[in-house]
This record gives C-alpha cells, structure tokens and sequence, in this order.
C-alpha cells in the first residue's frame, strides 16, 4: 500500500522509498525513510496535499511524492 491510499487518522511504517534522483534525495532528506512511523493528519479537499505527522513535526506533500512511499499500514487493536 503507498502512503497516498492511508485515509485521515490513519497510519503506518515507511517500508520503501521509490522514485529516482532529486526526487527520492528529497523526499530521505524530509525524513521519509524507511521504518519512520508516520500518520495521515489531513488530506485537502481535492486530495492535494496530504498533510502527514511524523517524528514529531507536521509535513506536508504532494498526492504525486505520496504513491512513491509504500507502507505498512498498522492495524488497530
């Protein structure tokens, strides 16, 4: 599952980190690296952007950057 399919509220582990060059530079320089825990605060109404939380800050990307990170999504328990 890519990042850009985990619904508000939800969240996951980075376990891959695709795209190539200055895009993937970009996205590991972010601190989008794989097993980061990371969560899906809020999703624009169109869908662009996604505004995530992770290590303890709030990022946000583009829909596009999103589907190149997959994740593991965590279950609830």
């Amino acid at each position: 599952m890519t990042l850009d399919q985990i619904k508000p509220g939800e969240s996951g582990t980075i376990t891959q980190v695709a795209g190539e060059g200055l895009l993937r530079r970009r996205l590991l320089d972010m601190g989008l690296t794989p097993k980061t825990r990371v969560s899906v605060r809020k999703v624009a109404p169109m869908g662009d952007p996604i505004e995530l939380m992770l290590r303890g800050y709030v990022l946000t990307i583009r829909k596009e950057e999103a589907a190149k990170i997959t994740v593991r999504k965590e279950t609830s328990r």
